[in-house]
């Protein structure tokens, strides 16, 4: 039963550390509204629009931008995409306060990076949270990772059983 309990526990603190993920302070929007105003810049009014961006950046959290903030502007500020990012599929998440339900847009920024074609990057909204995922081999190697951190763990207890039954 000892030997279980050991192997519980270390099962649970492997498993915790290699899933853990640190996530920058952020401060949340103090008003209901999707805006903020930032005052004026020679003659034009300054909006500004709380986002979110999550996922393989170097810097996510939450970001203040101004109103008409593309995708490319907000990677840009979050630091850019980790070299794990599959930036073939980001998905930008917009609410909608009309339906209650929200609307999820797939962008190819690969693709407007290989042709150029700016039409693709949508200009963000009031809300919106962009996820950019992860490749398939960024999942392989966690995977990787887990099992070699599980396969230490009982590589110990092994050794332990081996010294109790000597």
């Amino acid at each position: 039963m000892k030997h279980l309990f050991v192997i519980i526990i270390s099962f649970i603190v492997l498993s915790t550390a290699c899933f853990a993920q640190v996530s920058p302070s952020t401060t949340s929007p103090t008003a209901n509204s999707a805006y903020s105003y930032s005052g004026t810049m020679g003659d034009e009014e300054q909006l500004r629009i709380y986002t979110q961006i999550w996922g393989q950046v170097r810097k996510p959290g939450f970001y203040l931008v101004p109103d008409d903030t593309d995708l490319l502007t907000l990677l840009s500020l979050a630091g850019g995409p980790t070299e794990d990012a599959k930036l073939s599929k980001i998905r930008i998440v917009r609410p909608s306060k009309e339906t209650g339900r929200g609307e999820v847009i797939w962008v190819n920024v690969k693709k407007y990076l290989d042709t150029g074609n700016f039409g693709i990057i949508p200009v963000l909204k009031p809300g919106d949270t962009v996820v950019v995922s992860g490749t398939v081999f960024y999942g392989m190697e966690r995977v990787a990772d887990f099992l070699a951190k599980f396969a230490t763990v009982l590589s110990i207890y092994n050794l332990y059983l081996t010294i109790q039954n000597k």
